[in-house]
Formats: structure tokens, C-alpha cells, sequence
């Protein structure tokens, strides 16, 4: 069996996404390959990060007993855990759960596309503010459909021209889910809007990460 840095496992909503509102049961692993200058997990990145080591069957347990349908693989950067491939495996033996990635857009996921049952990856693309565009993964695009998302996190205005350019360059609106969502307390989310609606950006979603509005923006766990 593989073993896996977890630092966090709970139940709460999805904050984000197409299933934003619903139950979800979080496995948050330690570690990240990159450091965006608004991460609000970094705690969970840093080398003496508090964690437990669980093989996949113990995260697939876990999973079960919580008897919630929704699964979301997060960090931290879940796709940069050793043998992470053999906890998704595990995962898609099981139908009645739906496991959703959230992955920062730097690593390929080429090598997990072709799983049977497969997860949906919630990709995001780091614009110029995160200070990590340069590592994104655009070749990804050629591997995703209307079960994944590419998520924009926006600081700016000239980040949302720069989403866009992206967008067009990469038909995105007509391959997947797109999404706008504001980095808490840098950008008014009605912004966005305004800018969704001067360049007619039809087929984009706004969302805002509703766990920080019932919450403590703080707060872990949740």
C-alpha cells in the first residue's frame, strides 16, 4: 500500500465550483510545488506542517463512514503526492462517489485522464497577480470536457483581460466550465460583473468562496 501526507479530512460545503453548496467530504494533503502570493493554505505547505500518513484504503474508510457522496482532493497540490494515481484508482472503483481534483494547474494531468470512472479536475489557471502564471500547464486543455473546470482566481482588472486572452486562445467557454473567482479582499466581486458585462462574457460563471461568507475567512475546516 502508499502512504499519504494528509493534514486535514472533514466534512463541510463546497465552497466553490459546479457543485458549490452541496455536502463534501475534504482530504487536504501537505505540500505545494508553487507559492502564490494570495495561497490561504499556506500553513498547510510548509515543511514542519503537522500531518497524518494514511494509505488509500484508510482514505477510502474515512471517506464511507462520513456517507458523503461528494469527494474533493485538495492542498496544498494533490497531483505532486507520491502514487497519487493508486488513491485515484481506489476512488473510481467506487461509483456511487464522485471525486473532484483541485489541482493548480501546473502539473499534467494526462497520466489520470484515461482512469476508468474517472475524476473531475477543477484546474486553475494562476494569472499574472499570483506571481505564477509561468508555471501553467495549458496542454491540460487538450485533455478536459464539461466534467472538469478551469478556474480563474482574479486580483485585477488587468488579471480578468488577461483570463480572457486565455479564454479565447483556448476555446475554453466552449470546451468546459469556466469560472471567475475573486481573491477575498482584493477585487469587489461586482467588478467582475461589470466586466462580464461591458465584454459580454456569456458562458462564464462568477463565484465567491461562499465557505468564507459563513465563516471566519480564517477558519480551518470548514
Amino acid at each position: 500500500m502508499s502512504e499519504y501526507r494528509v493534514v486535514e479530512r472533514f466534512v463541510s460545503i463546497n465552497g466553490e465550483g459546479a457543485l458549490a453548496g452541496q455536502l463534501a467530504v475534504f482530504i487536504r494533503f501537505k505540500g505545494c510545488n508553487l507559492n502564490c502570493g494570495y495561497c490561504d493554505t499556506k500553513w498547510a505547505n510548509v515543511s514542519d506542517a503537522p500531518f497524518e500518513l494514511m494509505t488509500e484504503v484508510e482514505i477510502y474508510e474515512y471517506i464511507k463512514s462520513t456517507d458523503v457522496k461528494n469527494v474533493t482532493l485538495t492542498g496544498g497540490e494533490p497531483l505532486i503526492q507520491k502514487d497519487i494515481s493508486v488513491l485515484l484508482r481506489k476512488l473510481a472503483e467506487d461509483t456511487s462517489i464522485h471525486v473532484e481534483i483541485e489541482t493548480n494547474g501546473s502539473i499534467s494531468i494526462k497520466d489520470f485522464i484515461n482512469i476508468p470512472n474517472r475524476p473531475s479536475f477543477t484546474l486553475d489557471y494562476k494569472l499574472p497577480e499570483s506571481g505564477m502564471e509561468e508555471s501553467m500547464r495549458t496542454d491540460n486543455y487538450r485533455f478536459i470536457d464539461m466534467r472538469d473546470t478551469v478556474k480563474f482566481v482574479v486580483s485585477s482588472l488587468s488579471d480578468l483581460d488577461r483570463a480572457c486572452e486565455v479564454i479565447e486562445l483556448h476555446s475554453l467557454d466552449r470546451v468546459t466550465n469556466v469560472y471567475f473567482s475573486p481573491v477575498f479582499g482584493s477585487i469587489e466581486p461586482s467588478k467582475i460583473v461589470d466586466y462580464m458585462i461591458k465584454h459580454r462574457l456569456n458562458g462564464i460563471n462568477i463565484q465567491l468562496q461562499m465557505h468564507k461568507f459563513i465563516w471566519d475567512p480564517n477558519k480551518r475546516g470548514v
